[in-house]
């Protein structure tokens, strides 16, 4: 695989400090959800199609190497402002999924949770040995959520004591039954879709909590017989999908950061093109609505399976505080950590609970976003599944990241927003993992080149 460009992360240097005034136009990544479905989706389809990804960070430049080491012909084709074209070509029958090249495929997902368990769902339909490795962080995300409603459809799936390396050994067909899983994961009901492409008959599965539907849409677009009825998901198998050609709308949980930026910037107007604007990734809009942020929605024709369209946020005076559980969590779940930098510069007192699954993400994001708060001078407690936070005195700040994109994110938007009067990220190279793009678009946005953001980044 060849990628046409070589990125450069920014230096850990200088601070990062409030502009003047937040404005401008801008295209986020494409959404990393969907990107990985789509390319795994197209390589187990019959026919050829081209998948178009915006700035594709690591996590899904993984899956693409991984479709590689599957002997999946794919490539990395020709950059239009930063959107990168993978021609796949699927090898299915049009009656079933696609068998892969390789029989024995030693799978690196480094630091994509998403790229492990949906290999894990595909690797049980394959008549291979599949091992599947990540970097440090992930080998210490649990994966028996996974791997247990495989093995009772049939597949030989080990774990290190419920941790990573998997080992998958599949078959077909699977057997066709119905799960009810324990934690709301779009991930692990996406690999349970893509098995239940190769099960005999019906699949269902009920999820405690609300999920993306990403998997439904993409699947159901390329012929399968899917659907979801509230919190349940029904598949019929065997199942072969046709191939289709898609531009991968942006991801709103990139938009994310500027929409919480500009809501508490005291002077911005910030659009965001093309975003995914599926119901079930909106809810950090919700939020800040009820927290008093103006926030503008504009559909557009995406072409696709999901619907599409421009966000545009502007200040709207001081924000409210706001407390957060229960169902809400789990639609915020990657939001989390812009969530409570939006709470830090609220009024009040803000609360999130029922978020213990932020314990388990590429960092304890709780441990994480209360330790961070503090240095830049909020109120803030920690609880054992969230935190309690309120304005304080912002000030400096050295920000600890752990190596976790999403708290780099937003702590440099703390600074960007006044929540904290400046800050120095000690590993601003770690946002690549999502968005490659996110130290230009600040640049852009601030109408400025900080210090720590060297110039041309991104180019």
């Amino acid at each position: 695989m060849r990628v046409p460009w070589r990125t450069r992360p920014p230096s850990a240097g200088g601070p990062i400090r409030a502009p003047a005034t937040l404005r401008g136009v801008i295209r986020v990544p494409s959404d990393k959800s969907i990107s990985h479905r789509a390319l795994i989706a197209n390589a187990l389809a019959e026919g050829e199609s081209t998948v178009s990804v915006r700035a594709p960070g690591g996590d899904v430049l993984t899956t693409v190497g991984a479709l590689v080491r599957f002997g999946v012909p794919i490539d990395a084709h020709g950059m239009v402002d930063n959107e990168i074209h993978f021609p796949v070509s699927g090898g299915g029958t049009g009656d079933a999924i696609a068998t892969f090249r390789r029989r024995e495929v030693e799978l690196s997902c480094r630091n994509s949770g998403t790229t492990m368990r949906l290999f894990t769902g595909v690797s049980a339909t394959q008549p291979a040995r599949v091992t599947l490795r990540g970097d440090p962080s992930l080998e210490l995300r649990p994966m028996e959520r996974v791997a247990s409603p495989l093995r009772r459809m049939g597949a030989a799936v080990t774990t290190e004591n419920g941790l990573p390396p998997l080992v998958v050994e599949g078959r077909r067909p699977l057997r066709a039954l119905h799960h009810d899983l324990p934690v709301a994961s779009a991930q692990v009901l996406g690999a349970i879709c893509f098995a239940a492409l190769a099960a005999d008959g019906e699949t269902t599965v009920t999820t405690p909590g609300p999920t993306r539907d990403h998997t439904e849409r993409l699947l159901g677009w390329m012929g399968a017989e899917i659907a979801r009825d509230g919190r349940v998901t029904t598949i019929r198998g065997p199942s072969g999908l046709r191939a289709r050609s898609l531009v991968v709308p942006g991801d709103p949980s990139s938009a994310a950061a500027w929409l919480v930026a500009a809501a508490l910037h005291p002077d911005a107007d910030v659009r965001v093109l093309g975003v995914s604007l599926n119901p079930t990734r909106l809810a950090l809009v919700d939020v800040l609505r009820e927290m008093g942020a103006t926030i503008e929605i504009e559909p557009r024709d995406g072409g696709g399976p999901e619907p599409v369209g421009d966000l545009r946020v502007r200040t709207a005076g001081q924000l409210q505080a706001i407390e957060l559980r229960g169902g809400r969590v789990a639609a915020l779940i990657d939001e989390l950590p812009l969530v409570a930098i939006a709470m830090a510069g609220a009024d009040g007192v803000s609360e999130l609970r029922d978020a213990a699954e932020l314990r388990v993400k590429e960092s304890d994001r709780i441990a994480s976003v209360v330790c961070n708060l503090s240095a830049v001078g909020a109120e803030v407690h920690e609880l054992p599944d969230g935190w309690r936070v309120r304005r304080g005195r912002p000030r400096d700040a050295n920000v600890t990241t752990d190596g976790d994109h999403r708290i780099a994110m937003a702590f440099a938007i703390a600074a960007l927003a006044g929540v904290a009067t400046s800050v120095v990220i000690d590993d601003p190279g770690c946002v690549e993992i999502s968005y490659r793009t996110f130290w230009r678009d600040l640049e852009t946005l601030s109408g400025r080149e900080h210090p720590s953001l060297p110039g041309g980044l991104g180019s």
